[in-house]
């Protein structure tokens, strides 16, 4: 690609949302577990920002394109290059590239598309949790009022099928799918809200159709596009659907633990009501009074009670359960690239996998 100045290319507006937001590294010494930057070489660390960067220069640029346009696209470019890691574009060319792709700006044009999609979900989730921030900023609707972030919300999903509507019939309807099927998960989702009854079965199939769809339908997308065999995209496909499982079960528990690096502060899903896989499995441990006062508990949260739900957790290990869980599915996910011959694009796979599954935990 050609690596240029954005400032060459972009609008006083959009100046001063680059300048406010700024680009975040995508690996930094303090977001690792400790010890846990030895595992990962400067070789991949070096790759994942290098891909980064390119995909940022192309949002950043087709925002710019675009941003004189009015208020909708400048408020969509401020929620889309807010300083996402883009951890789903970035596995979207690892996967073309270990599926034998040899033009990576073939791609390019689908990985703005999946990154527009996700963050048009982002938006209209802001709404229906009624959270006040995302990624350290107030959400749209809450400093523009709940109109304008509809329409930011529907402008960021036209452009990403704009963009994924370029393809073939194959992929257009890998996108088609995966979007509906995150609509039948928000719903589920919300019909779901404070329900003590939730299973693991229906966390796992809202988790595949809102979290874990979108990144395998990126890496089957990106082996289309490879000319991969079949063989190849159902692989890339199933491991997208497993570390996609793993990424959500991380989030389950830094929502909990306390990281706000996720952009959300602590205990935010517990307070809107969503029922991860933690609270389920804690559920079905304790019984008598201790399930009482954690049902109670979870139906009527307020940080007050952070302390006693953590303890609460603790004593019926859910932490380690979901833990486990996550090395469960990145196992799965790991069986899924066998197919493939050793190479450093596999490794460097591997290591987005393992960075995606632990981070501070």
């Amino acid at each position: 690609m050609v690596n240029r100045s954005i400032s060459d290319t972009h609008s006083p507006r959009l100046g001063s949302l680059l300048a406010f937001y700024g680009r975040r590294p995508l690996v930094k010494k303090d977001t690792l577990p400790r010890g846990y930057m030895a595992r990962i070489s400067e070789g991949s660390v070096n790759r994942f920002e290098e891909l980064r960067n390119e995909i940022e220069q192309s949002l950043e640029e087709m925002i710019a394109s675009r941003v004189n346009s009015g208020e909708v696209v400048e408020l969509a470019g401020r929620m889309l290059l807010a300083g996402g890691k883009r951890l789903r574009p970035i596995m979207m060319f690892l996967a073309y590239e270990i599926a034998g792709g040899k033009e990576p700006e073939d791609l390019m044009p689908l990985a703005k598309a999946f990154e527009f999609l996700h963050t048009a979900t982002l938006v209209h989730d802001d709404i229906y949790d009624e959270a006040t921030h995302r990624r350290g900023v107030p959400t749209i609707h809450t400093e523009h009022g709940l109109a304008k972030a509809i329409i930011v919300g529907d402008w960021l999903f036209v452009q990403g099928y704009a963009l994924g509507g370029r393809y073939n019939q194959e992929i257009v309807t890998i996108i088609g799918n995966y979007c509906s099927e995150i609509a039948v998960s928000e719903i589920s989702q919300i019909e779901h809200i404070n329900n003590l009854k939730t299973t693991p079965e229906d966390y796992l199939n809202i988790v595949r159709g809102k979290t874990a769809g979108p990144f395998s339908g990126g890496c089957h997308s990106a082996a289309i596009i490879a000319g991969a065999s079949d063989e190849q995209k159902t692989a890339l496909a199933n491991f997208g659907m497993e570390i996609g499982i793993a990424y959500q079960l991380v989030d389950d528990l830094l929502d909990l633990k306390g990281d706000e690096s996720i952009g959300k502060p602590r205990g935010s899903d517990v307070y809107e009501g969503k029922m991860t896989l933690p609270l389920i499995h804690s559920l079905t441990i304790h019984h008598g009074k201790s399930r009482e006062r954690l049902a109670e508990i979870i139906s009527n949260f307020n940080y007050d009670l952070f302390d006693e739900l953590i303890g609460l957790l603790e004593k019926s290990d859910s932490f380690s359960y979901t833990e486990i869980l996550i090395q469960n599915h990145f196992d799965r996910a790991m069986k899924y690239l066998e197919i493939f011959d050793d190479s450093e694009i596999k490794q460097h796979l591997f290591a987005l996998s393992e960075y995606i599954t632990k981070r501070k935990l």
